[in-house]
This record gives C-alpha cells, structure tokens and sequence, in this order.
C-alpha cells in the first residue's frame, strides 16, 4: 500500500482565493482521495467494501478527469489572452 501526503497550497485567511488556485486545491485533494481510495481498496476483504471502493475510485477518477480538463482551459485561456 502506498501513502502519499503531498504538501497543498495552505491559504492566507486574509486574501479570497483566485480562481486558478481554488481549482489547484481541488486537485490535489482530489488526487489524494483517490490514493485513499485505492488504498482501502488494497485492504478490503468484505465483498461489499471492495464494491464500495470500486464505486469510490470510478467517481473520484471522473472528478479528477473533469478537473484536470478545466485546468488545461484554463491553461489554454490564458495562453490566448497573452499570447
């Protein structure tokens, strides 16, 4: 089994955040809950939990998915504007 805990952008509580960086920490936790995910999956025995975390990581890929695509719009927005 595997653990990764990478360290996340922590946020003033001073400054709202921007877009760009709310959508970073969704990642991030995002990609963590997957790790956690596929680390249940690793230990489960029960027929039902292997179900349970089977249905787990096939939504938290799709969220991952969705955001790793606004991300690269985003990307790709800002390179048209500068560019």
């Amino acid at each position: 089994m595997k653990f990764h805990f990478s360290r996340g952008i922590i946020p003033k509580a001073d400054k709202p955040l921007t877009y760009q960086e709310s959508l970073m920490m969704d990642l991030q936790r995002t990609r963590c809950d997957l790790e956690n995910a596929y680390a249940g999956f690793d230990y489960a025995t029960d027929p039902d939990l292997i179900d349970c975390y089977i249905y787990e990581q096939n939504a938290v890929m799709k969220r991952y998915k969705y955001l790793l695509q606004k991300a690269a719009s985003l990307t790709a927005s800002e390179q048209t504007m500068t560019g």
